[in-house]
């Protein structure tokens, strides 16, 4: 089953990410890679403000973290038009805005993983960084950034 049948099957409708006109852009590719700006758990419309661990739960921060995953994955079908020319997902960046004396940021962080894994099967497992940070734009609770490997 290919990553949008199978998105399909989970009810999963993505959004069209727009480029817009700031210096940044929400992806750049080169090459066979996508490097896909950091994004936040905007994709339900939730508005999230806190830290794990003091005004999120853990499993607050993996829902979080699959949020960030499914605006990722929004940015990445409209860079490439479809999730079926994803090869492979190369490395995942997970940022969370953790209270002091929090340590289950790898436990947050799976969210993304979980969802990039279900979705591309052993090509969604990659390399992964899971690190604490004192505070993010917005006051947000994860931030994640991703490089694919793409078909051309």
């Amino acid at each position: 089953m290919s990553p949008e049948e199978k998105l399909a099957q989970l009810g999963i409708q993505l959004k069209t990410v727009p480029i817009g006109d700031r210096p940044l852009v929400p992806w750049v590719q080169s090459g066979n890679l996508l490097f896909l700006s950091g994004a936040g758990p905007s994709f339900s419309g939730t508005k999230w403000s806190g830290q794990v661990g003091s005004d999120y739960t853990t499993e607050q921060g993996y829902e979080a973290a699959r949020e960030c995953a499914l605006q990722l994955l929004s940015s990445t079908r409209t860079a490439l038009g479809t999730l079926n020319r994803v090869r492979r997902i190369v490395k995942v960046l997970g940022m969370v805005n953790s209270a002091p004396g929090f340590s289950e940021q790898p436990r947050v962080i799976n969210g993304c993983s979980d969802l990039l894994v279900e979705l591309f099967g052993p090509n969604g497992r990659h390399a992964r960084s899971a690190v604490g940070m004192a505070a993010l734009p917005n006051n947000i609770p994860v931030e994640i950034e991703i490089i694919i490997e793409v078909d051309a």
